[in-house]
């Protein structure tokens, strides 16, 4: 009986986490710029960060296209997040999802509904990935670069850390931003110090020099292993831009945005494009690169795990743990939103628990390493046409005298339809056809898709005279109550916690800074004080940023 009555009780438990899933957003849930900033960094300085930085030196980047291509490409998403995600979120106050419901019909919503949850899955897939792998050091499973498992310990170790991200993910938006704001700070001095103890080997492996000179010497050397063509300048920078193509220019990020007081916090993914894909991303090569020749093993041997280990012992581990979930976590909530929109019946929190299961089955396979770049810019590509519907319908229609939401009550929005599944056959044929890259479909398909709807619009309806149809209204900027002040306790905990922070550079810095005999012990010493740190921090952490979230 027990049991019996639990089920009802649980079920009570994740309706009461109701995020405003089929409705605009009420001005008194609001939030802040810090959770945004927390958000992002959390997010961004991420457990593929140790992926992708690897595999730039894998694919034949040089020194010039990492720290000259990454800067364009990241404030290009920078600003496709600022000026056209979060002003159609905060103007509508609702999720992607719901809102393209509200243009192209449910049929149309299903299907994107559909293949958006079934890559973020995948995508959340691939850091619980991550995170286990890092597990699995101390374990003494072998390293997992196959496509397929090779030990059912890896496949049990998988299902805990899933069962870990679904129940944090289960918790909504501000528990999310919350959970990675006080990791991100860590995380992101966790890359800086793990490159800062590989930099003496590094040197020594490349007979001296500069810093650029090193890294262009056995760093980003523009060859790749196996000869193939080098990826070059502008593929970097296309790369950094579409990466999270789905999230700025396929408008997924609406759910994070329409809680955001202002248009403007889009500039709070700075955090995520310049902490996260450019630092994360140049320390991660300096990492792998250090790590390879600590192991004297080729660097697409070695798994994310195996390159924090070598850098920072069990500090690197849980880098990569923490760093899988802030990613894996809200990669996992938007797949909860998008399936939500297609099962009425059913609370976010219940869906997202279903997608989580899927997510971990799938995380068992780590087939998304060996085309992760691949991979997150074919997802952006599917997705972001029905951003670029979206787009033309929210500021184009009413510029060019076309009736917004001149579909509403239609089961399927034709033209909309059309010019999505138009967009994917041109991206096929100029990809397939070798015209254009992967990373270079962006544009032309956006554009293509945004003058190929708004002209089948125009001739289909929506140049009717009728009035716009009643759309709810955009919650106000709430007046903020007055906070209450700082306590002692909270000040305390964050001076401790950043100087926690501060000693977890300045320690590798110290053992790096004689490369003599001795250097690997002095590196080993340090890595128990590394992990103190850590534990130090979190616990003073934890406090501070409770207040902090409160303030901001």
């Amino acid at each position: 009986m027990a049991t019996t009555g639990a089920a009802p009780e649980a079920a009570k438990k994740l309706d009461e986490l109701y995020e405003f899933d089929r409705e605009p957003v009420t001005q008194d849930k609001l939030l802040g710029p810090g959770y945004f900033i927390g958000a992002f960094a959390g997010e961004h300085v991420a457990a593929t960060e140790f992926v992708i930085g690897a595999l730039f030196v894998n694919w034949g980047a040089t020194v010039r296209d990492i720290f000259f291509g990454l800067v364009i490409g990241n404030l290009l998403a920078v600003l496709t997040w600022t000026f056209i995600c979060a002003p159609i979120a905060v103007s509508t106050r609702l999720t992607l999802y719901w809102y393209l419901r509200r243009i192209g019909g449910s049929v149309l919503t299903l299907i994107y509904n559909i293949i958006n949850a079934a890559l973020y899955c995948v995508l959340a897939g691939c850091m619980i990935t991550v995170s286990a792998s890092a597990f699995r050091i101390p374990l003494g499973i072998p390293a997992q670069v196959n496509w397929y498992p090779t030990d059912w310990r890896f496949i049990a170790l998988v299902l805990v850390v899933g069962a870990v991200v679904v129940a944090l993910a289960t918790l909504g938006f501000k528990s999310l931003a919350t959970f990675a704001a006080v990791c991100s700070p860590w995380m992101f001095l966790m890359f800086i110090s793990g490159a800062i103890v590989m930099l003496p080997l590094l040197y020594q492996a490349s007979g001296g020099g500069s810093f650029l000179d090193m890294c262009s010497r056995v760093v980003w050397t523009g060859r790749t292993p196996d000869g193939s063509e080098p990826m070059g300048f502008w593929k970097v920078a296309a790369f950094a831009w579409i990466c999270n193509l789905a999230m700025h220019g396929g408008l997924s990020d609406m759910a994070m945005f329409r809680y955001a007081r202002k248009a403007s916090y889009g500039l709070a993914s700075i955090t995520g494009m310049f902490f996260g894909h450019y630092v994360a991303w140049i320390c991660a090569g300096l990492m792998g690169a250090g790590a390879a020749i600590l192991v004297s093993k080729p660097l697409p041997q070695l798994d994310s795990g195996d390159v924090a280990y070598q850098a920072l012992g069990w500090s690197g581990i849980f880098a990569v743990v923490f760093a899988g979930w802030t990613t894996s976590n809200p990669t996992l909530y938007r797949a909860g939103l998008a399936l939500q929109a297609i099962t009425p019946d059913w609370s976010r929190a219940k869906v997202t628990v279903a997608a989580g299961v899927i997510t971990s089955v799938v995380a068992c396979f780590p087939f998304v390493f060996t085309r992760l770049l691949d991979f997150v810019g074919l997802y952006g590509l599917l997705l972001s046409p029905a951003g670029a519907i979206v787009v033309a319908e929210h500021w184009l229609f009413p510029r060019l005298g076309l009736r917004r939401y001149w579909a509403a009550g239609r089961a399927l929005n034709l033209p909309a339809l059309t010019a999505w599944g138009a967009a994917i056959l041109l991206a096929l044929l100029l990809e397939r056809s070798g015209t254009l890259h992967l990373f270079y479909l962006f544009l032309p398909v956006y554009t293509f898709t945004i003058v190929l709807y708004t002209g089948l619009a125009a001739v289909s309806g929506a140049r009717s005279a009728e009035s716009e149809p009643e759309f709810p209204a955009a919650a106000a900027a709430p007046v903020e109550a007055p906070k209450p002040p700082r306590t002692a306790t909270g000040r305390l905990s964050g001076a401790v916690a950043l100087a926690a922070l501060v000693a977890s550079v300045v320690l590798p810095a110290v053992a790096a800074s004689d490369a003599g005999p001795g250097y690997l012990e002095r590196v080993d010493a340090i890595k128990p004080w590394m992990l103190a740190l850590a534990v130090l921090y979190f616990a003073a952490g934890l406090r501070f940023y409770r207040d902090w979230a409160r303030d901001s």
